[in-house]
């Protein structure tokens, strides 16, 4: 298959009568895309950011029936977009518990098996350790070396200059579950006794971007990247058995 990589050679071409079938994109800008009179059955889109934007299909915005029936499948979901300390940690303890019954049920043997493209199990666990490091320890704590070696960066991130070189490649899972857990402990500990006030207070974006995120929305990244990572795992669990 033909592969394009880091082009815009896309960018405001018009395509007609023109075959996609069985096409992937990966981290594309698909953003203000027009289709007309298209063939749609089995189009599968997976939009991490979907929430935050529109998804138009014949002249409906569906994000707010997708954002629902999410919601529906993940008790408790709603609450990462929470604003008050009781809302957030019973957020953490809703997400945690999910996650715990998906480990539970997972065999072993799919521990480490993903489908093509996507992380196994144990590499998603590792980066919600960096997830973690990132946003708690990094963002809120203030800690200047954040990141655990056990951990797992996103795509991209080493063309953004972040030195993934302080990652390991390989981990038993037995030390993802350690690292996983301590982290896990450590957001319990933090909103344990977090106020209104301190949420309420200004942080830098770990990632080095002008934003300028409170503890509470850091808190909230955290949680989105929990719900959304979960229904990733299950989702290829799913295809995997």
């Amino acid at each position: 298959m033909t592969r394009f990589v880091d082009t815009d050679e896309f960018e405001g071409a018009t395509f007609v009568a023109a075959s996609f079938k069985g096409a992937t994109l990966r981290f594309c800008d698909v953003s203000e895309v027009t289709i007309r009179g298209a063939q749609l059955d089995g189009l599968d889109i997976d939009g991490h950011d979907l929430a935050f934007g529109r998804l138009i299909v014949n002249g409906v915005d569906v994000v707010p029936l997708v954002e629902a029936e999410l919601n529906r499948r993940f008790p408790g979901r709603e609450l990462q977009n929470a604003r008050t300390p009781e809302g957030l940690r019973d957020g953490w303890v809703a997400v945690q518990a999910a996650w715990q019954q998906t480990l539970d049920d997972t065999p072993p043997e799919l521990i480490e098996a993903h489908v093509e493209d996507e992380w196994s199990l144990a590499q998603t666990l590792r980066h919600l350790v960096l997830a973690t490091d990132a946003w708690l320890r990094g963002a809120i704590l203030g800690i200047s070396e954040p990141f655990h070696e056990n951990g797992l960066a996103f795509t991209g991130a080493e063309q953004m200059g972040f030195d993934v070189s302080i990652f390991r490649a390989d981990v038993p899972f037995d030390e993802v579950l350690a690292v996983r857990a301590e982290r896990q402990q450590m957001v319990t500990d933090f909103l344990a006794t977090v106020t209104q006030e301190q949420l309420d207070e200004e942080r830098n974006d770990p990632w080095g971007s002008d934003w300028r995120p409170t503890v509470g929305d850091c808190i909230r990244v955290i949680l989105e990247e929990e719900w959304a990572h979960l229904r990733y795992v299950r989702r290829d669990l799913a295809a995997l058995t």
